[in-house]
């Protein structure tokens, strides 16, 4: 598992960054993804966040987090490029102040919740929404934090 950091310089000193990566390798495993396969995880601010909610999703407000699946596979290693997590920092902050927990909490979860999409669950039905939260619930205990969750 290869996981690439794009962390906005400004964000770096605010929450240790090594809880990205643990978050997101507790996810793969309960999982059983591919150990070939790489993704990446992006902290950004909300105006990113804002821009890429109404390109790709028409919503004109900024988002908490948002995943793009991909199906690349790279010709030379094999590797499957699973696609990227773009979180925002300001919405992660504001959301872990609200929920009464830390932002390194709040991060963790954002991060499995992308990378549970990223591996095909979705939440747009309630059957899906209930194995999603499910999974993301036992991940999050493995992290021991599985006392935090979205706001719907």
């Amino acid at each position: 598992m290869r996981i690439h950091l794009d962390i906005s310089e400004s964000y770096l000193s605010q929450f240790e960054t090594r809880i990205i990566e643990k978050a997101a390798l507790a996810a793969f495993q309960h999982q059983e993804a591919p150990q070939n396969a790489e993704i990446s995880i992006v902290i950004a601010s909300d105006e990113q966040l804002h821009d890429l909610n109404f390109q790709f999703r028409e919503l004109d407000a900024p988002t908490d987090v948002l995943s793009f699946p991909s199906e690349f596979t790279d010709p030379e290693s094999g590797a499957s490029y699973l696609g990227d997590v773009v979180i925002s920092f300001p919405q992660a902050k504001a959301q872990s102040q609200t929920g009464g927990h830390t932002i390194e909490d709040e991060l963790q979860l954002l991060v499995v919740h992308g990378v549970l999409h990223l591996l095909g669950h979705n939440h747009a039905e309630p059957l899906e929404k209930s194995q999603m939260w499910a999974a993301q619930v036992e991940i999050l205990e493995t992290l021991g934090i599985g006392n935090i969750s979205l706001p719907e």
